[in-house]
């Protein structure tokens, strides 16, 4: 497994480059955010590690440009420990948050988890036309592939479990994003937006059904 390190602070950098190896990953290591948008879109990581506080590019702004072209995922580390910087990372793009100091089993575990692939016997969910790869991380719709963002992935794959159902706006945090607080902003709602922009560009039949003043049903039958 291939990951992509983006810190500045070297001594942290070469301890996680060593722990990381001893784990079996290769790991390509740069400390400047430039440097690391140049090699997150040259290159093909399984995940990808971004230091929110960057020289030359911070980690919000390289995240950003990143997801105009990859679906890596990424995961912040940053002594940003505030709920408002939380948030803005994750509605930049990022998949998780990890706070300085942190252990790193958690963050280990944390892209363990960012790129987890599902046991053959759960590897296919539908809802109506839309059918998600849970091995290959893939959607099509209608047999029409449709690109998503690995949170956007997420999202959906939510809502096709729960489909014919309503989940709210808090469930949505809790379960997708792993918010147990109400974050006051829009990154839901964004994405759900998104979300049904890249479902319904080759149908024209909505699958996803806002409940007003309670959250979103995806359709069964759509």
């Amino acid at each position: 497994m291939r990951l992509l390190l983006t810190e500045d602070d070297a001594a942290l950098a070469q301890s996680l480059i060593e722990r990381f190896r001893d784990q079996g990953y290769e790991v390509v290591h740069v400390g400047d955010g430039i440097a690391g948008l140049r090699e997150a879109t040259s290159q093909d990581f399984d995940a990808i590690i971004v230091d929110r506080m960057l020289p030359g590019m911070d980690g919000l702004e390289l995240v950003k440009a990143v997801r105009l072209r990859k679906a890596t995922p990424i995961i912040y580390l940053t002594t940003m420990s505030g709920i408002d910087d939380r948030v803005r990372g994750l509605e930049a793009g990022g998949d998780d948050y990890l706070i300085k100091p942190f252990a790193f089993e958690e963050l280990l575990a944390r892209i363990r988890v960012m790129t987890r692939r599902q046991a053959p016997g759960a590897a296919r969910l539908f809802a109506g036309s839309i059918e998600l790869d849970l091995v290959q991380r893939t959607v099509t719709r209608r047999g029409q592939p449709i690109e998503l963002l690995p949170q956007e992935f997420r999202l959906l794959e939510y809502l096709v479990r729960n489909a014919d159902r309503t989940v709210t706006r808090r469930m949505l945090l809790e379960n997708v994003w792993d918010i147990h607080f109400d974050p006051h902003t829009s990154v839901v709602e964004s994405h759900i937006s998104r979300l049904r922009a890249r479902l319904n560009a080759h149908c024209d039949i909505d699958a996803i059904h806002t409940v007003r003043g309670t959250g979103y049903r995806l359709l069964a039958a759509n």
